[in-house]
């Protein structure tokens, strides 16, 4: 008796409770799905989130890179003095290099066949030579082969590095056309004096240093003032003066 007793009540827990517990189980797994799909949901947003930002903010860091690397170099810029035969390299503002240079024998200005430097603003139109061995011979801005030590006799071609200047006035207009440039000279022992044939003349390892500094659109000032008498007008503007100009 005690024993179907006893296998009747089995029976009659695996009908009623078993089936509860199963429900009871089977509710837990579907909460647990839930929750899973629910938090899996939140992450994806967050994280979607998080790389929109990333995004975002890179892009900006981008930008602000390339704003700032065009803005650094827009104020690099050269200012020559003819009266004092200088030229000098500034950076926001600030003087960074001064060069001993020479300009025209025959004086300013910008008149075809006059042989002349022209004054006022230009740019750099141009650069050619890089690489080159100090001392290259060029001829029709094509290096020739032959490399010149500084002061060899009786030689006075254009050497090392160019830097093709384009006028931005009236006054210069001829510039570009007269093929003005910056450039290597053999004759450094003559650099101080005004001897040359309408160039801007430099050492070869000043003008090599100077066509680092530069790129093409770098700004280039001309005046027939000495140094001093330009920094005190205020030639170079700071970048901020630049800006409210502009």
């Amino acid at each position: 008796m005690r024993t179907k007793g006893f296998q009747r009540c089995r029976n009659l827990t695996r009908e009623l409770i078993f089936p509860q517990a199963r429900s009871l189980r089977c509710l837990r797994e579907e909460f647990h799905q839930d929750a899973c799909k629910d938090l899996s949901e939140s992450l994806g947003k967050g994280v979607r989130l998080i790389t929109t930002k990333v995004i975002w903010i890179a892009a900006f860091i981008l930008t602000f890179l390339t704003v700032s690397g065009s803005c650094l170099a827009s104020d690099l810029n050269i200012l020559v003095s003819v009266a004092d035969q200088k030229l000098l390299v500034f950076q926001d503002g600030e003087e960074k290099e001064r060069f001993t240079i020479s300009t025209s024998r025959f004086g300013t200005g910008d008149r075809w066949g006059s042989y002349a430097t022209p004054l006022g603003t230009m740019e750099i139109a141009d650069k050619i030579g890089d690489s080159a061995k100090e001392g290259t011979v060029f001829k029709q801005r094509q290096p020739t082969g032959e490399v010149l030590r500084p002061n060899a006799p009786g030689r006075d071609p254009i050497v090392t590095r160019i830097l093709w200047l384009r006028g931005l006035e009236p006054k210069n207009a001829n510039a570009f056309p007269r093929f003005i440039y910056i450039h290597g000279t053999p004759e450094e022992r003559l650099l101080g004096t005004p001897v040359s044939w309408g160039c801007v003349r430099m050492r070869s390892k000043d003008v090599v240093k100077l066509f680092e500094m530069v790129d093409i659109g770098t700004r280039v000032e001309i005046l027939n003032k000495p140094v001093k008498t330009l920094l005190k007008e205020h030639i170079v503007h700071s970048p901020l003066a630049q800006l409210l100009r502009d």
